[in-house]
């Protein structure tokens, strides 16, 4: 592995976005005031927004809880060389998921996710059988993705606690309240949980907790810089949120404001959030794809 291309140098990944072939049945989270995200969303869509903005490749996440749209993902990864991982979805629940795991694994699978910001139960991260599925996700290799809101951050700090040999990602900062500038209610839980050696987390989701018609970029900055505080520019990396970002802004406007902040870094913190630690958190074959 490297995230250095010996040609145009460090490697540039989006680090979140999705696919679907829309289903209202399939995707009810898309619900009333979300008619953009009401069509299909495929790789010949990104692909030229990506490159435009220069990025070489994504993460392709899961949008819905089904294996069948994991192992759809890995087919798409296999025919599209720029989708470099797929963070999909299994049920950690199950007594069989040690099965289930060996019967999804791709050298292109790097994670699992499951939508807990949904789930009605906020300690559902803490349950017993949930906790056997994250030990089997440790066994296999594979990294965790963390989807909550802020106040579900507790369950979320136990749960990092319990496996400190597991790798999580935290999505979308935990979605603080942009749009209402709050932070109380976010800011502790995200310090406590960025204090974790093995939690990383994904600047990405800032522009749809933002005003959608209203945003600027000044309004994630604060946001930005916590999480540059809390993290370290070594356990950050950048997320579209595509196509769920064009709620509030297309694709080159979404990047832009998280990578134009970014450009009064160094160079190597740049060069690390950019791309590099995509690269090493999940092990992205990058000379395999090229």
């Amino acid at each position: 592995m490297s995230d250095v291309r010996p040609d145009r140098g460090p490697v540039k990944i989006d680090a979140h976005q999705h696919f679907w072939r829309y289903d209202p049945a399939a995707y009810p989270w898309i619900g009333a005031g979300m008619a953009a995200l009401r069509r299909d969303f495929l790789p010949p869509d990104l692909e030229p927004l990506l490159h435009a903005a220069g990025f070489d490749g994504c993460v392709a996440v899961q949008a819905r809880h089904a294996e069948e749209e994991t192992r759809w993902l890995l087919e798409l990864a296999e025919r599209h060389a720029f989708i470099r991982g797929v963070v999909g979805w299994v049920d950690l629940r199950a007594a069989d998921v040690g099965a289930r795991l060996q019967r999804l694994a791709h050298p292109k699978l790097v994670g699992m996710r499951h939508i807990a910001q949904d789930e009605p139960d906020d300690a559902f991260l803490l349950r017993e059988d949930f906790g056997r599925g994250l030990a089997a996700l440790g066994a296999a290799g594979l990294a965790y993705d963390i989807l909550v809101y802020p106040r579900q951050l507790p369950a979320a700090l136990e749960l990092a606690r319990r496996f400190p040999g597991q790798r999580f990602v935290l999505d979308h900062l935990a979605k603080p309240a942009v749009a209402r500038r709050g932070r109380a209610a976010w800011e502790p839980g995200f310090r406590a949980l960025a204090a974790l050696p093995n939690v990383w987390c994904k600047l990405s989701g800032l522009v749809t907790e933002a005003d959608w018609e209203g945003w600027t970029p000044a309004d994630l900055h604060p946001y930005l810089e916590v999480a540059r505080e809390c993290f370290g520019p070594a356990r950050l990396m950048v997320g579209s949120d595509w196509p769920v970002c064009l709620l509030a802004g297309g694709y080159e406007r979404t990047m832009a404001a998280v990578t134009d902040h970014l450009g009064a870094w160094p160079a190597a913190e740049q060069a690390a959030v950019l791309g590099g630690n995509a690269a090493r958190f999940w092990n992205l074959e990058w000379e395999r794809a090229r």
